[in-house]
């Protein structure tokens, strides 16, 4: 890690040039929940999305008390002419799919991915949970979650990814999350994620900490493990940033041309600033932007975690490119930008 955070240093800059427009926002009081005896949700931010013929299909994440913040993961459907206009109906009929029901997800089902694999809908989720130590003690633990629902949102299979190394040694870290696929195969793949990695995993000279930035890896989708020889890290994290992460799921723009999302907390006011990436078939970087998405004004800068905007949706219509993310922790919102724009602010890394 020391050598890959030595060559990339500095491959971006502390600069923000928000180059997408705000098309709407889509409030937790616009959705009534058919499903659960609470209707509406204090919160609903940070969804993973879909994409069909004539609809887009969000699982917002979902929470409906201020008291341990536990949330769900919901689905509705809107139509792609609806969110091109920013027209959002103010009824919105929305599902629980996912929900607490394991040690490993106790605290709750958070931001999730969306993904269409082999057939399957697929959400890459983070389970905030627990594990019982050697000695009995019960701990807080991130789980990267996988969860595949059949057509009418009905899980076929859930359960979590392990680091597994060629001896067979499992390892799961204190943290795993923001993860997403770039392709896949018909049990494997390849994905981008964010583990909290210790020894002997990478060096941790000279600080002892964890190094949260964003990693590429191969994974056995049938045993949900990730193949430790493959793990490399790939996202640049620089000096001004506490970390970083892969925020959105991938956009294939040719046979070696993925545009995804990313993420980073900034240390001079914690706020989540976002640009994107262009990522080769194997997953590793091809260029970067600076920010080029982050909270500007009231309804973006307050919320419940303030000076946030987050994951988890990325689009392509034509030649626009449409965000749709978390807005600090209590709503969503709906960015867009050309194309060309996304090219012009492209940084492409030599060699």
């Amino acid at each position: 890690y020391s050598i890959f955070l030595r060559k990339t240093r500095n491959t971006r800059k502390m600069q923000t040039l928000d180059i997408f427009q705000r098309v709407a926002y889509i409030n937790p009081s616009q959705v009534e929940i058919v499903n659960y005896v609470r209707k509406k949700p204090i919160s609903m931010f940070n969804p993973g999305i879909v994409c069909f013929k004539d609809t887009i299909t969000l699982f917002p994440r979902l929470v409906f008390d201020i008291y341990k913040y536990v949330s769900s993961i919901g689905c509705f459907s809107l139509s792609i002419e609806d969110i091109l206009k920013g027209e959002i109906p103010d009824n919105i009929s929305t599902n629980i799919i996912l929900w607490p029901k394991e040690l490993w997800n106790f605290r709750g089902c958070e931001d999730p991915r969306g993904h269409i694999i082999n057939g399957k809908i697929v959400l890459l989720f983070t389970g905030a949970g627990y594990y019982y130590q050697d000695d009995g003690q019960l701990k807080a633990r991130d789980y990267l979650g996988y969860a595949e629902f059949d057509d009418d949102y009905n899980i076929i299979r859930k359960g979590y990814f392990k680091i597994v190394d060629t001896s067979g040694e499992v390892y799961i870290p204190r943290s795993n999350k923001d993860s997403t696929i770039i392709r896949y195969f018909s049990s494997s793949a390849v994905m981008l994620t964010r583990p909290a990695l210790l020894p002997p995993y990478f060096s941790l000279s000279p600080a002892p900490c964890t190094m949260c930035t964003g990693w590429r890896c191969n994974v056995d989708l049938e045993n949900l493990e990730i193949l430790a020889e493959t793990l490399e890290p790939v996202l640049p994290l620089e000096r001004w940033e506490i970390k970083a992460g892969w925020s959105t799921n991938a956009i294939k723009l040719s046979s070696n041309e993925y545009l995804v999302g990313w993420h980073a907390l900034v240390r001079e006011d914690l706020s989540y600033r976002n640009g994107l990436a262009m990522i080769d078939k194997d997953g590793y970087l091809l260029g970067i932007t600076d920010y080029i998405l982050t909270p500007m004004g009231l309804v973006e800068e307050y919320g419940d975690r303030p000076l946030v905007i987050f994951g988890d949706g990325l689009f392509l219509d034509k030649d626009r490119l449409y965000w749709i993310g978390g807005v600090s922790d209590y709503t969503i919102g709906i960015f867009a930008t050309e194309l060309d724009m996304v090219e012009e602010n492209m940084r492409y890394l030599s060699g």
